[in-house]
């Protein structure tokens, strides 16, 4: 990486090293040019020589290999790397180390350490940046086998933190730091990865997790103005409408995030500032791009994990009169519930003369399918049977139509294949 662009965001986070020469406090000023010539050959000497737990992020981008050629040597190649570190953590007591060296030996280049290395335990973010390749590879294995079981080994990471952390004024704190003094930087932890977990499994020992969090039964409701970097900070909420305790969430989201975008927009017409003086966030802070809430209520899923995450949502849709991906003109879709084997929808056309014809399809990628759907629209349901990946829906003009689908999910190969 060219460290150059991040000098000064580095700056005020705690030292890689405890050990760099004449820095004395705990952070080291990366804008200062004799410092920072200081700092890279310790990095390339320790850190850059070692398997760190971010590299599981590269999973994502083999699986992607997998989804467009079937080819089942990435498909091993993600499952086995995902088990070798399953493997170390085994090995390290439970606990994911940060660092492997060139022969496999945790701690090699880190004096015995199992902490301390690249965007590890101690440096720059912590636990952010063990438990999110984790789940995120986890997430990977389970959409390529099926098998809920690699959802262990980022449950293992959680637990064990949540063991180490206590409630302080209504929030659960945990350690987000392991250094050489032990378990330190006590801060609120974000519910993205439970809830990330809890939504693929729908396993009720995830559910117990999440009522761990005081705070979910107040702040857990909120609708936050803004979008945050990875667009990603309404999972909680989202939540809590799934278990209908938030029933005002679709209006009060999509207003919050049309605000952010005509924000941005006008941010990025009036932005006159120097390029030579943009920080390297500087396009991401004003992107008035927001998918968060589309996808949340559209697809029934989670926004994808910042830093390598798929899409892992309950449905996908295509227009099939235009032939190409998403809802037709007009359409709308609210997913209003999910559950380990079903998913309610609701589509309307606001067209008053026009037909709409689509399909949904089970899954991102065709990974579910659909074993039943019932038209739970009028007074009497009407059950079908589909067995299959995908279905086909005409809304006549005006129409709304309720739905409730049945699914066996990761029953299937998953695949860029699109059905029209």
């Amino acid at each position: 990486e060219d460290w150059e662009t991040h000098r000064a965001i580095l700056a005020p986070y705690p030292a890689p090293f405890d050990d760099i020469p004449g820095v004395d406090g705990p952070s080291a000023d990366w804008t200062d040019d004799e410092v920072y010539a200081k700092i890279l050959p310790m990095l390339n000497e320790r850190m850059m020589r070692c398997d760190v737990p971010l590299n599981l992020t590269a999973t994502g981008l083999v699986t992607h290999a997998y989804l467009y050629t079937g080819d089942d040597r990435y498909k091993r190649w993600v499952l086995e790397y995902l088990e070798a570190w399953a493997e170390r953590i085994e090995a390290n007591g439970g606990l994911c180390p940060d660092n492997v060296g060139p022969n496999g030996i945790i701690g090699e280049t880190m004096d015995g350490k199992w902490w301390g290395g690249y965007y590890g335990w101690r440096w720059p973010h912590g636990f952010m940046t063990i438990i999110q390749p984790l789940t995120i590879a986890a997430m990977n294995a389970v959409l390529l086998t099926g098998d809920m079981g690699y959802l262990d080994i980022p449950r293992g990471q959680l637990d064990r933190l949540m063991d180490l952390g206590r409630v302080e004024g209504n929030a659960l704190i945990i350690p987000q730091r392991y250094t050489d003094d032990g378990w330190t930087a006590y801060r609120v932890l974000r519910p993205e990865y439970p809830l990330q977990i809890w939504y693929m499994s729908q396993d009720e020992r995830d559910r117990q997790r999440l009522e761990r969090f005081p705070e979910r039964l107040t702040d857990w409701n909120r609708v936050a103005p803004g979008r945050g970097k990875g667009d990603d900070i309404h999972i909680a909420p989202w939540y809590r409408y799934l278990e209908g305790a938030n029933p005002d969430y679709p209006l009060r989201i999509l207003e919050a995030q049309w605000a952010e975008v005509a924000r941005r927009m006008d941010r990025m017409a009036h932005d006159n500032t120097d390029p030579e003086t943009w920080d390297v966030h500087h396009w991401q802070e004003i992107n008035p791009v927001h998918t968060e809430a589309l996808l949340q209520l559209t697809c029934g899923g989670p926004q994808i994990i910042y830093h390598g995450g798929l899409l892992h949502v309950r449905v996908r849709y295509f227009d099939l009169d235009a032939r190409r991906p998403g809802l037709p003109p007009d359409v709308g879709a609210l997913v209003d519930a999910l559950d380990a084997e079903s998913v309610s929808l609701t589509l309307s056309n606001a067209s008053p003369l026009h037909l709409r014809r689509m399909v949904v399809q089970a899954g991102a990628f065709g990974e579910h399918t659909f074993t039943t759907v019932t038209d739970v629209t009028g007074e009497r349901p009407v059950t079908q049977d589909v067995n299959n990946r995908h279905l086909e829906v005409t809304l006549a003009p005006g129409a709304v139509l309720k739905l409730k689908l049945d699914m066996r999910r990761y029953c299937n190969r998953p695949t860029y294949e699109q059905p029209v």
